[in-house]
C-alpha cells in the first residue's frame, strides 16, 4: 500500500473523475482539500456533519481516508471519526464534528472553506467495493447519473451491485 502523491492523484482524476470539481490548487503535499458545502454554525457542545462541496470516488483499488484541517482542531472542534472512504464508494463525504471549544462561543464553518484533507491509498489484493446504504451520499439524482457511466468502466460486477445500493436508498434511481 502508498499514498498517492499530486501527479498520480491528477491522473486518477483523469480516469475516474474522483474529485468532481477538482481543483489543481487544492492539492496539498500528498492530499486533496475538500471544502464545506454550506454554511455550518456550531453552538458549544453541538454536533454536526460537515458535508464537502466535492463529490469523491474510491476506485475499487483504492481506499481513502479523510483528517480535518488542523486549525480547525485549535479553534476547539472534535472530530468523532476518522474517516475510512471504501473502495468504490461515490458520493459527498461527511465528518462529524462538535464544538468543545474553550471560549464556549459558536464556530462558524462557511460554504467553501478548506476542510478536510483526502489522501488516497492504493490497496494490495482483490478489492472489495462498498455495498452500503450511504452509496450515492448527498447526491442529486442527476449526479448520479453523471457517474454511471465511470462507476461502469471502474466496478467489474458494477449492474449487481447497483441494484444493491438502489435497494438501499430511500429514493428511486430515474
Amino acid at each position: 500500500m502508498c499514498v498517492l502523491g499530486k501527479d498520480k492523484l491528477i491522473e486518477l482524476n483523469k480516469e475516474y473523475r474522483i474529485i468532481h470539481p477538482f481543483n489543481e490548487n487544492q492539492l496539498d503535499g500528498d492530499s486533496y482539500i475538500l471544502t464545506v458545502g454550506q454554511d455550518v454554525v456550531l453552538n458549544y457542545l453541538e454536533h454536526q456533519n460537515i458535508i464537502s462541496y466535492e463529490i469523491v470516488f474510491t476506485p475499487p483499488n483504492y481506499i481513502a481516508y479523510l483528517t480535518a484541517k488542523s486549525r480547525y482542531g485549535r479553534m476547539g472542534l472534535s472530530f468523532l471519526n476518522a474517516a475510512k472512504v471504501h473502495s468504490g464508494f461515490c458520493g459527498r463525504l461527511a465528518l462529524e464534528v462538535v464544538n468543545l471549544s474553550n471560549e464556549r462561543k459558536p464556530i462558524i464553518i462557511r460554504k467553501g472553506d478548506p476542510f478536510m484533507h483526502i489522501e488516497f491509498i492504493k490497496r494490495e489484493g482483490s478489492p472489495s467495493p462498498y455495498e452500503g446504504e450511504y452509496q450515492f451520499q448527498y447526491m442529486s439524482n442527476e449526479e448520479i447519473e453523471e457517474y454511471i457511466p465511470i462507476l461502469k468502466k471502474a466496478i467489474p460486477n458494477f449492474d449487481r451491485l447497483f441494484k444493491i445500493w438502489m435497494s438501499k436508498k430511500s429514493h428511486q434511481f430515474p
